[in-house]
């Protein structure tokens, strides 16, 4: 998966937030607070550009079947988690999760539910063989 810059992450969150939106729309939602809720071209510009950008890395899909077009994203958020993740423990750790897993659990990073998901990922667990 691509590297996603902040503004890129940000702008992936307000399509994960609310689905197949229009360059005004997600302009607004990332512009408009501390404004008057008026977002002008120089911002949709930047939106179009930052959506060029998340098209070519594959991360954002355009519908042109409607005008003006709408996006969504075409990866979910555990998607750019997972690559995150996998970047972070190729430079600290080999491409070893155990030490970020350790560390999530010994700090009480997890709501039961999640604790409970992740005992039912584990008892199913097979370790690849790369």
């Amino acid at each position: 998966m691509h590297k996603v810059s902040e503004t890129e992450l940000r702008m992936l969150k307000v399509l994960w937030d609310g689905g197949g939106q229009t360059a005004r729309q997600i302009a607004e939602a990332l512009y408009s607070e501390g404004s008057d809720g008026e977002v002008g071209t120089a911002e949709i510009g930047t939106v179009h550009s930052l959506l060029g950008r998340l098209e070519k890395k594959k991360l954002v899909r355009r519908s042109r079947r409607t005008h003006p077009h709408r996006f969504s994203a075409k990866v979910t958020m555990e998607d750019v988690a997972g690559g995150e993740l996998e970047a972070m423990a190729g430079k600290l750790s080999e491409g070893s999760m155990a030490p970020f897993v350790m560390h999530l659990i010994s700090n009480g990073k997890f709501t039961e539910a999640e604790a409970d998901e992740i005992r039912d990922m584990l008892k199913n667990y097979k370790p690849s063989s790369e």
